[in-house]
C-alpha cells in the first residue's frame, strides 16, 4: 500500500513539473541549513541553496540549485515562464542577466 502511494505522489509532482506559470510572477532565491555563526546569506558555508517561482495567487515551484549564477537560474525561468509574463525580482544579478 505505501509503494503504491509513492508511486501516486511521484507520478503527480512530475506532472506538476511540468506545469508553466504565465502572468505576475515573483522570483527569488533563498538559502536554508544550520545555524553557523558568521556570515549569513549568499555564500555562507554549509547553507542549500532554493530558488522559487510565485505565480500571484496560484502555484508554487521550488528548486535546488547549486548556485545562484545566471547559468543557473535563467534555464529554470525560460523553462517554467511563459514569454510576456511579467516577473518580478530582488534585482539579483543573476537573475536579471
Amino acid at each position: 500500500m505505501t509503494q503504491k502511494l509513492r508511486e501516486i505522489i511521484a507520478y503527480q509532482l512530475e506532472q506538476e513539473s511540468l506545469e508553466v506559470f504565465d502572468s505576475e510572477i515573483d522570483v527569488d532565491e533563498s538559502y536554508f541549513g544550520g545555524t553557523h555563526k558568521g556570515k549569513r546569506g549568499r555564500g555562507a558555508a554549509g547553507k542549500i541553496s532554493v530558488f522559487g517561482l510565485l505565480q500571484w495567487r496560484g502555484r508554487i515551484y521550488t528548486k535546488i540549485i547549486p548556485n545562484a549564477s545566471s547559468s543557473t537560474l535563467i534555464p529554470i525561468i525560460e523553462n517554467k515562464v511563459i514569454p510576456d509574463s511579467i516577473v518580478y525580482s530582488d534585482n539579483w544579478r543573476g537573475i536579471n542577466a
